[in-house]
């Protein structure tokens, strides 16, 4: 006889949550397509890989401390699109272009400062 442990609780709450998280991103996701096929697979995805998605972003939060302050403007700027849409549609290509470039910027600034932090402890 098999009896169901308290880490079988705490099991069934991170997928809970997993799957309350994907069903939140819904509206992020009609921000960027309306296509009901790229909506049902990416929130599939994000079911599977989110709690792999947050230990990689929280690794390298420490490591970019720069990156939080970027992923904040994306969540900005995606809120922003949100509310434009019913005025204005910013094709894909552009919301792709700058979301990359936010991450970007924020990861190079990160390494010139914490190397500029090293040079001047050095010197």
């Amino acid at each position: 006889l098999r009896y169901a442990t308290p880490m079988f609780l705490v099991l069934m709450l991170i997928e809970a949550s997993d799957l309350v998280f994907a069903v939140d991103s819904i509206p992020a996701i009609f921000a960027v397509t309306t296509d009901p096929f790229i909506v049902f697979t990416s929130n599939i995805f994000a079911i599977m890989g989110l709690r792999a998605m947050y230990f990689l972003l929280a690794d390298m939060a420490e490591r970019f401390h720069l990156l939080k302050y970027g992923l904040a403007l994306v969540l900005i700027f995606v809120g922003g699109k949100m509310l434009v849409a019913p005025w204005f549609h910013m094709p894909v290509q552009w919301s792709l272009v700058i979301v990359g470039s936010i991450i970007l910027a924020s990861v190079v600034f990160s390494l010139r400062l914490s190397r500029a932090k090293v040079s001047r402890s050095v010197s």
